[in-house]
């Protein structure tokens, strides 16, 4: 899988199996989002995808509803690192 979903590793998918956490492996499952150069489209009705399914807010502030269990993408993640983040930083 090269797309977003792809981020996520066969290492983060056994955890969750382990962990029991059907509702993130559902999650992964139903949005087969793939890239599509500079955005997500979801391969299942072709709609733009424009955040992580995990992503919540309360307000102004952002939160990762699986943070304790989160991809390894996001562990290893360096804010401002990626280009693709408005936070890029050269």
């Amino acid at each position: 899988m090269v797309d977003f979903i792809a981020y996520v590793t066969e290492k983060d998918m056994a955890r969750w199996r382990r962990e029991g956490r059907k509702d993130i492996l559902d999650i992964i499952d139903h949005e087969k989002a793939f890239w599509a150069g500079d955005h997500l489209i979801s391969d299942v009705d072709g709609r733009y995808l424009n955040r992580c399914p995990f992503l919540t807010w309360e307000g102004t502030v952002h939160s990762c509803a699986i943070h304790e269990t989160r991809p390894d993408v996001c562990r290893n993640y360096e804010p401002g690192s990626s280009e693709i983040c408005s936070q890029f930083k050269d």
